[in-house]
Formats: structure tokens, C-alpha cells, sequence
């Protein structure tokens, strides 16, 4: 009988009789490790090339080449028309444009929306979290720009203990809502930094503007910091780098053996081979080199011989071994096996698609956390202010925010295993009514409406050429859900009379059995039984009407 009820309990079993992991809360478990937690992160980022390449991979699928805005008012809940949507849209998406494609977002001037939404979503994998600062800047043709902010700067004032109401460099009301964020003014790793200071910065304005933007993840309820992505499969990374140098250093020195000189004499024939001495022996020996080459003679010292060294690094498991440990990375990290190493080459199509499709789940939720956390709450911003000056109409923009900001944005596409297929498959989708052409053109990053707007252009300007391209036709005996493709038979005629050939009399090969395949020869084989049947009844029967034999 059993300690406990569940295994899972047990204080008894020896495998987990010293597992004893503590039990505080999200912030008690994460706050007292986190700075040790990123800066590990931060090393295998840079000093570990498959970390390095799954960081770029997760930020190539989620974030992309950006995300495009798709304005979505609410305009039933505001009381308007399709056709006023679709003119609001239009203005407010060439507005954001001319803001977001600009260096003019960016307070350091630095990037434009793209490149701080990439710099933000790097920080949130690699620091497990992501900071920025609303501010006002006048003389900008928008005055909204975003600071980002290292998260090291987040910290409580002059280091002191986490309190209730203030815990990593947050302050919380009696809900755990946010209400002002403690930023030291330098980077605590700068060498030059003094005397450290804080600034305080407040949540919100009165009037309800946002100021700070924290960006993370939020695994346990009440955490207020995030944590690496990495956390997870940090350890068994960190080994599996230990292992994989160690293995390649073991192997570079074998590679630097080629053989041994071996000698049967010992210690005193040597000395007396030598006099008494074998100095002489040595220093010889060392003075004595040999440059190994190809199709060399060697000459060794009397008695000597020459042994092969035979290597046994890299270990014939080392492969495999590794191969399972990244697989494991790479169930921690999302990321099919064949996408963190880029090597589809022992899968097939049916395996590729579904690996990329078990991942295109992940990125697409990543990608929506992101644009409801990151690049929404910028779009709120700069929508505000543009209504404010005028340059949007949104009246009782303050009591219908919502349906004002409301939108969806368009990341980057996801690519196709078998173009074809695929093509054929959004077509088929379309047609029975299970998907749009917004649908599908956001799936590959792509605008619908701009698609179709750069179609008709380009059709206006074939029929003014005077130029047609093929369009697909519609197969009227097409059954779903299947296809059947129908091909055209063609015959090619090959000249084989330069090659010397003199065709033989057929009658050689007429019986030749030994020419025919296992169809031909199940073929021949039973007209042969026949045949021998018949004759064997043709005999018989004839022996009986000759009354060679008679019954009794």
C-alpha cells in the first residue's frame, strides 16, 4: 500500500522522494530569479546558433516584414453605413501610413512601426518581456512617438523589497491593476552609471491616456513580469552546448593523430643498446620528424614500428542523440524539428505540412497576443490624437472608443508547401462558401481590396495594349472533393538508326520465356495447363473408343 492516495504525492517512492519544489506565488516563484533567468537568455541568444536561429525564426512567422493595419470600425454600433465605413477606412489607414511608415514614431528617431514592433517582440522572447513609453514631442507632425525601454531599467526605487503594492518596479491598487511603472534613468549595466535614480511614471493620464506599455505574457495569475521564452529548456540547451563543443574538441584531437611509433624495448635495453644511457635515444627521437603524405615511406629507429590510430570520434549515437534533444527544444520552444533546423530533408509533404501547420497555430496566436497588447494600443494612441486634431471625423470619439479602434492587422504570409495544391484548395474554399477572399489574402499578407484595385488596373492596362493573358476556365465536370487532372497524350518518334543496331530475325524470341515479366509468365504458364489438359482428356478419350480398355 501506497503513502498517498496519488503517486504523484508520494514522499515514499525513491525517483521523487527528494523532488520537493516550493510552493509561493507567481511573483514570489519568478521575481527573486528573473534577473538570472534573462541573463542566460541572453547569452545562449548570442552565443548559440540554433537559439539564435529559433529567436529569428519565431520573429520571421509572427512578426514578419510587419503588421499592416485593416481599420474595422464597429459602424452598426455607431450608427453609420458599409459605404461610410469603407471612406473612414480608407482615410484613416492612409493617415497611420504616413505616421507608422515614418521614422517620426520612434522618439530615438531610429526605427519606424515595423522596426520597433520587431524590437519588441525580440524583447519579449529573449527578456520575456517588452517596455515603452507614450510621449508627447510637439514638434513632430504627430506629437504621439514611443521610447522603448530596456526592462532591466524597471525596477523598484533604490533596489528595495517587494512589497504588496510595489513589486518589480510596479505599482499595483488593491485590484493588481497597474498604476505607475518605476524606471531607473540609466541602464544598470552602463559602466558610466553613478548614483542610481528613478522616475516615476504613472500608468495612465487623468484623462485616461495610456503612458507606459508593458508588454509580456502572463502564465500564473497575479505574475507582473515576464519571463524568457527559453525558461522552460534553458538547462538542457546549456548542456546540450557543453556536449557539443566537448564532442567537437574530442574529435579535432583525434583528427591531429595519425599513428604511433611503437617499440619493443624497454627501459634497460635501451640503456644498454646506448651505453648505459638513453638519452641519446630520446633526443634523437625528438630531433627525428616525419611529414605525413600521401604514398610517404617512413623510416623508423631500429626495432620500431609504425600503429595506426583508428579514431572513434565523432560517437556513431552522436547524431541521434542530438537529434532527440533538439526535438525536445524544440517541442519547448513551439517550433517543429524541421522548422528549428531548417532541414526538411528527412520528411515528406503530408509530414511537412502538418509540422507547418502545428505551427502556424502557434504563430497566429502569438501574433494576435501581440497585436492586442503591442500594435493595438499604439493605433489607440495615434488614433486619439488625430481625432483631436481634426484630421478624423469620429464624433463621441471618448464614449465609443471602442468601436472607433476597433481593427485587425495583417501580418506577414505563411507560405505554401505545394503552391499548386494549395491554390487549388483556396479556390475550392471560395467557391462552396467556407472562406472569403479577405480570408485568404490575409493568410498570405496580403490586402484584399489592394489586390483587387492592382487587378483592375492591371486588366485596364492589358485591354488598352490590346494584350490578354490566359485565365483559368471553369471545369463543369469538376466533383468535390476530389480532382481527377486529365493530360494530353503525346507521342515522340526517337531516330535510333545512328546507334548502330541490326534488328534480329523475332522468330529467336518468340518462345523465349526467359524475356517474359511475371505477368507474361502467370499468362503463358496457365494457357500451357490448358493445353496439357486438353490433350490429356483428347488421349483418354480416344483410348476408350478404341476399347483398348473395358470396364468389368
Amino acid at each position: 500500500m501506497t503513502d498517498t492516495s496519488h503517486k504523484a504525492a508520494s514522499q515514499t517512492l525513491r525517483e521523487i522522494a527528494s523532488w520537493q519544489p516550493g510552493k509561493g506565488s507567481a511573483d514570489t516563484d519568478l521575481l527573486p530569479e528573473l534577473d538570472t533567468m534573462v541573463a542566460r537568455s541572453r547569452d545562449l541568444t548570442r552565443n548559440h546558433g540554433i537559439a539564435a536561429g529559433a529567436m529569428q525564426t519565431l520573429s520571421d512567422n509572427i512578426v514578419g516584414t510587419g503588421f499592416r493595419l485593416s481599420a474595422k470600425p464597429d459602424y452598426k454600433a455607431l450608427g453609420k453605413t458599409k459605404e461610410w465605413e469603407e471612406e473612414w477606412q480608407a482615410k484613416v489607414e492612409g493617415l497611420w501610413r504616413s505616421w507608422a511608415d515614418t521614422f517620426n514614431c520612434d522618439a530615438a528617431k531610429g526605427l519606424n512601426f515595423h522596426g520597433l514592433t520587431t524590437q519588441i517582440f525580440k524583447s519579449c522572447l529573449i527578456n520575456g518581456e517588452a517596455l515603452a513609453v507614450a510621449l508627447w514631442l510637439p514638434d513632430r507632425p504627430f506629437a504621439t512617438t514611443i521610447q522603448l525601454v530596456e526592462p532591466d531599467r524597471l525596477s523598484n526605487p533604490n533596489n528595495a523589497c517587494d512589497t504588496k503594492t510595489l513589486r518589480g518596479g510596479i505599482e499595483f491598487d488593491k485590484y493588481g491593476a497597474p498604476i505607475a511603472y518605476h524606471i531607473q534613468k540609466e541602464h544598470p549595466g552602463d559602466y558610466w552609471t553613478g548614483t542610481a535614480s528613478w522616475e516615476r511614471i504613472s500608468a495612465f493620464t487623468p484623462f485616461g491616456r495610456r503612458r507606459v506599455l508593458h508588454v509580456h505574457d502572463v502564465s500564473r495569475i497575479g505574475q507582473s513580469r515576464g519571463k524568457p521564452v527559453l525558461s522552460s529548456i534553458m538547462p538542457m540547451f546549456k548542456m546540450l552546448d557543453h556536449y557539443e563543443r566537448s564532442e567537437l574538441q574530442a574529435a579535432i584531437v583525434n583528427a591531429m593523430i595519425a599513428a604511433f611509433i611503437e617499440t619493443p624495448m624497454d627501459g634497460e635495453s635501451l640503456n644498454e643498446l646506448f651505453g648505459g644511457s638513453s638519452d641519446d635515444y630520446l633526443n634523437a627521437k625528438k630531433d627525428w620528424q616525419v611529414k605525413l603524405e600521401g604514398g610517404s615511406i617512413i623510416p623508423v629507429f631500429p626495432g620500431d614500428k609504425v600503429a595506426p590510430f583508428t579514431p572513434s570520434r565523432p560517437n556513431s549515437a552522436y547524431g541521434s542523440f542530438v537529434e532527440n534533444l533538439l526535438r525536445h527544444i524544440g517541442t519547448g520552444l513551439n517550433i517543429p524539428y524541421e522548422l528549428l533546423l531548417k532541414d526538411f530533408s528527412k520528411t515528406n509533404y503530408s509530414s511537412a505540412r502538418s509540422a507547418l501547420l502545428e505551427a502556424w497555430r502557434y504563430f497566429n496566436g502569438r501574433r494576435q497576443w501581440l497585436a492586442d497588447y503591442w500594435a493595438t494600443p499604439v493605433y489607440e494612441l495615434w488614433l486619439e490624437e488625430a481625432v483631436n486634431k481634426g484630421l478624423i471625423d469620429a464624433p463621441d470619439f471618448y464614449k465609443n472608443r471602442y468601436a472607433y479602434t476597433r481593427c485587425k492587422w495583417i501580418g506577414p504570409g505563411r507560405g505554401w508547401v505545394d503552391p499548386v495544391k494549395e491554390a487549388q484548395a483556396c479556390q475550392i474554399r471560395m467557391e462552396i462558401g467556407l472562406s472569403t477572399l479577405e480570408a485568404e489574402c490575409a493568410s498570405q499578407g496580403l490586402d484584399w481590396e489592394e489586390v483587387l484595385e492592382q487587378r483592375a488596373r492591371e486588366k485596364s492596362k492589358l485591354a488598352e495594349l490590346g494584350l490578354t493573358i490566359g485565365e483559368q476556365k471553369n471545369v463543369e465536370d469538376k466533383e468535390y472533393p476530389q480532382r481527377t487532372p486529365r493530360f494530353k497524350e503525346e507521342r515522340f518518334a526517337i531516330d535510333m538508326s545512328g546507334m548502330g543496331f541490326e534488328r534480329s530475325d523475332e522468330s529467336l524470341y518468340k518462345n523465349g520465356y526467359a524475356m517474359l515479366n511475371l505477368s507474361q509468365l502467370q499468362y503463358t504458364t496457365d494457357s500451357l495447363n490448358n493445353n496439357f489438359n486438353d490433350e490429356t482428356r483428347g488421349y483418354i478419350s480416344t483410348l476408350e473408343k478404341g476399347n483398348y480398355f473395358k470396364k468389368m
